[in-house]
């Protein structure tokens, strides 16, 4: 009897610990795991947020001028080559935006950045442009757009990328997706800007999620991935519990051959 009560206990221990498909898969709708749909079919369609990233200060931009002025009269073939000037704000190859929200060229000054679009800023330095040099075109991409993963993912880390649209789901591929033992519905993002931080919850788990603005990360994300409530079972307490089911059988035979 006591060896029955013993291994109930075990299978009841067991069967709490495990992990149902619908805690595990990413972007769900309904009740989707439990049926089949045609295959080739387009079955929803969702429209994602019209999110456009707007520069902060810190941010380090790579400025191209393209031209059809010759060489020699070209004042922003120095730019080209990302060599700085006095009066230039300019680290890794491209150019800092300072605490106010300025970055400075010799050649045309200070420039307001902060706020824009980086599409906006091209065209902003566009016709700024047209007043030196023929038919400019700028081109700028963000050097130091960075994205903070820490919890149960599969590598913890910083990362950075001149992606400046990064999905959440991109992101988290690129620190080797979520464990087995994320929380995927309870996701946590610490949002800092304008030298303020907020904090808000997403859900992995619901398809909606794309059509929402926090669909997208934003400039020094930080996201915590938090554990189920399964984790300290699985990790902790589930490797020894076998060894403690045949421990305390063995002592209970003891016992029984001792009495007997």
């Amino acid at each position: 009897m006591d060896r029955i009560l013993i291994f109930s206990v075990f299978f009841v221990l067991l069967f709490s610990s495990c992990v149902p498909n619908k805690k595990l898969v990413y972007l769900q709708k309904g009740n989707e795991l439990k049926q089949s749909f045609p295959k080739d079919s387009v079955i929803r369609i969702y429209n994602l947020s019209d999110y456009e990233y707007r520069l902060q200060p810190e941010d380090i931009l790579s400025i191209r001028f393209q031209t059809l002025t010759e060489d020699e009269y070209n004042i922003f073939l120095n730019q080209q080559a990302g060599i700085g000037a006095n009066g230039q704000n300019i680290t890794l190859g491209g150019y800092l935006v300072d605490r106010e929200g300025y970055i400075r060229f010799p050649e045309i000054g200070e420039i307001k950045v902060s706020g824009l679009t980086i599409h906006e800023l091209e065209d902003k330095l566009e016709n700024l442009a047209r007043n030196y040099v023929e038919q400019p075109v700028v081109k700028i991409f963000l050097l130091n757009y960075r994205v903070t993963i820490l919890g149960e993912v599969n590598g913890e880390g910083t990362i950075t990328t001149n992606n400046n649209r990064l999905t959440i789901m991109e992101a988290i591929a690129s620190a080797g997706g979520l464990s087995e033992l994320a929380d995927r519905s309870k996701v946590k993002i610490i949002r800092q800007q304008n030298g303020q931080s907020s904090i808000f919850y997403i859900n992995l788990l619901q398809e909606e999620l794309m059509q929402r603005s926090s669909f997208f990360t934003h400039q020094n994300d930080i996201i915590i991935v938090p554990p189920l409530k399964q984790r300290p079972f699985r990790k902790y307490f589930g490797p020894n519990l076998g060894l403690f089911v045949s421990t305390v059988s063995v002592l209970l035979l003891a016992i029984n051959l001792i009495s007997n």
